[in-house]
């Protein structure tokens, strides 16, 4: 104990705040708290207690346990390392690390529980029955895709949906478009407003990309530029993906919004100012010689 007056306004602040002024502790600037409602004992600040509003740790604890309850957990500690955090026991047995804002909203049934560990394992269980392995997440960051390694040794991302259900191919040994012989290709559109745009994509058939899925228009004025060669769909598919990532950062002006080619154009994304064609017919030609290169 402190020595020292409990001075009137804080025993009426304490009250006010749901508890009792006990004494003081430890030097002149700290007091002994009594919670009315669960008769525990906390030791705060006397500027917290004229400031604030003190909490009660055992009262605060008995919510967490409350509310993990009610989510289907056990409470089991804070986290060392964050406040915002606890560390509850899922039903599965596995500890998982959430926020007590999460456990409320679950709670209150707003969200529901996953384990991380079991989740993994339904996954790759998953892929077990199809031949594959699961790696990890998927490198690009979809959440609704994984990176799957095959029976043949060959990596690839893939839709979680679609491991679920077979309908993909391994790019490598499959028999479907991944593992297809396809092209990168070009295309130029003229808008109404005479606007040139360029519309850089892959497919098997260019030209029936172009005429029949493409243009929604027969007038509407359109050529393919150029095609590259590529050894199989999932090759096209993950060049033609680098290759977009690098025109939007370097040329963010020139991506343009689906406005304006809806209703012309049978697609939402991937055209491309005009005045970029003459960078990505270069950026094809590169791609084209190193293809070539390599076969050489």
């Amino acid at each position: 104990m402190y020595p020292g007056p409990l001075h009137a306004h804080w025993i009426d602040a304490a009250e006010a705040k749901g508890f009792t002024l006990i004494d003081r502790v430890w030097d002149r600037l700290h007091v002994l708290l009594e919670c009315k409602a669960c008769g525990s004992q906390d030791v705060v600040r006397v500027s917290v207690l004229m400031g604030c509003q003190p909490i009660c740790h055992a009262c605060k604890t008995d919510r967490w346990q409350d509310a993990a309850e009610a989510a289907g957990l056990e409470y089991l500690r804070r986290d060392a390392h964050d406040r915002h955090y606890g560390i509850f026991r899922a039903p599965c047995g596995h500890e998982l690390r959430r926020q007590f804002g999460l456990i409320e909203r679950m709670a209150q049934g707003g969200t529901g529980v996953r384990c991380g560990i079991c989740q993994a394992e339904t996954e790759a269980a998953e892929a077990g029955r199809r031949c594959w392995q699961l790696v990890g997440p998927d490198p690009e960051d979809d959440p609704n895709y994984r990176l799957y390694r095959h029976s043949c040794g060959h990596e690839q991302r893939v839709a979680r949906v679609n491991m679920q259900t077979g309908r993909f191919q391994c790019g490598k040994c499959g028999s479907a478009w991944p593992a297809a012989p396809n092209n990168l290709y070009a295309l130029r559109f003229v808008l109404d407003d005479g606007t040139t745009v360029v519309k850089l994509g892959h497919s098997n058939d260019p030209e029936s990309r172009l005429h029949h899925q493409l243009r929604l228009r027969g007038d509407l004025p359109a050529e393919l530029l150029k095609t590259v060669p590529m050894a199989s769909g999932s090759t096209a598919l993950r060049i033609e993906k680098r290759l977009h990532a690098t025109l939007r950062r370097r040329f963010p002006w020139a991506v343009l919004p689906a406005e304006r080619f809806r209703g012309v154009i049978k697609v939402t994304t991937e055209v491309y100012d005009g005045r970029l064609e003459p960078i990505v017919l270069a950026a094809l030609d590169a791609i084209e010689a190193r293809a070539r290169r390599r076969r050489d």
